[in-house]
């Protein structure tokens, strides 16, 4: 006899409940026994199931939040210029904006939304430095230079930032 779902390929073997022919490739093993892909109901967990219209909701409210967390960073930033504020600043704008993503999709999590969270921290990263140097042209702030020191703490701090982002959405 022939599987079901791979014609062409012999098997002796038949789904525990409906009794089609399947083979080892297309076999489930559940805790009753061997059964055929639409009996055993393999489908992702609910959390971990989307719709494009849940990337939509999830992209524009994490995008959304990464400019309300860039302003801010770039403000705080400015009144405060201890360039390792940024070590906290970014995990709190990763955990924010993954916070209102995960929100506005019901709590759905998933690789997909991990990188979508991701991508707003560096957006909100970079929101950061573009109002950071509109604050300091408007009050004639003068900024320290970057150097390799103020370089290696922003790149850590995104990437602590990033961390959460996608700890909080996977």
């Amino acid at each position: 006899m022939e599987c079901s779902y791979h014609p062409g390929v012999e098997t002796n073997l038949r789904c525990g409940k409906c009794g089609k022919p399947i083979c080892p490739r297309c076999m489930v093993e559940t805790p009753v026994g061997a059964r055929c892909p639409d009996c055993a109901g393999a489908r992702k967990l609910p959390t971990y199931r989307f719709s494009a219209r849940y990337y939509l909701i999830g992209a524009g409210a994490a995008l959304g939040m990464a400019l309300v967390c860039g302003a801010a960073w770039g403000a705080i930033e400015w009144a405060v210029p201890f360039f390792s504020l940024n070590l906290l600043l970014a995990p709190a704008a990763g955990y924010a904006i993954a916070e209102v993503a995960s929100l506005s999709v019901n709590r759905k999590r998933g690789t997909s939304l991990a990188v979508i969270g991701a991508a707003a921290l560096v957006i909100s990263y970079l929101v950061g430095i573009w109002s950071t140097g509109l604050l300091s042209d408007i009050s004639f702030y003068e900024a320290l230079p970057l150097t390799a020191v103020r370089a290696i703490y922003h790149i850590i701090a995104l990437g602590l930032g990033i961390f959460v982002a996608v700890t909080r959405l996977r």
